[in-house]
Parts: structure tokens; sequence; C-alpha cells
């Protein structure tokens, strides 16, 4: 059986992936808390796909509306 090793997120080190590697995908405590330092003051975050200001035009919620009433679901009707 082959050992799972994967690059820890912050500092490239490889981290095997099992029960000795209570930290893991990070190699340590350290890189796990620098990782959550930068989610938390937003350095790092997931792109959108679409800006929320944009919402939806009423084109959209038309053609929504058009789809909802065509299921089956009684509920929408």
């Amino acid at each position: 059986m082959s050992v799972l090793t994967v690059k820890c997120p912050t500092c490239d080190t490889e981290v095997v992936w099992g029960p000795d590697s209570p930290f893991r995908p990070f190699c340590s405590d350290r890189c796990r808390l620098i990782d959550l330092g930068e989610w938390a003051t937003e350095s790092r975050r997931i792109a959108d796909k679409q800006p929320f200001e944009a919402g939806l035009g009423d084109v959209d919620l038309l053609a929504l509306d058009d789809e909802l009433m065509q299921q089956d679901n009684e509920f929408f009707k």
C-alpha cells in the first residue's frame, strides 16, 4: 500500500495523509493558523463568478417564473 502525501497549503512541505499527521493538510499548527488568518483578513478568498450587485433582471425573473410553472410540482401553481 502506498503512502498518500500532500503539500501543505501554506509552505508546500510534503505531509503524509494519515492519523500521524494531526494538522493535515497542514504540516503544523503554525501553518494552519497562518492559513486561517489569511481567510479571516480576506487576503485569501474564493472568487465569485457573478458579482452580488448584478442581481436578476426582469427578463431573468420572468424566465425563472416560466420554468417553475412548467414543472409538475403543484406547489408553484
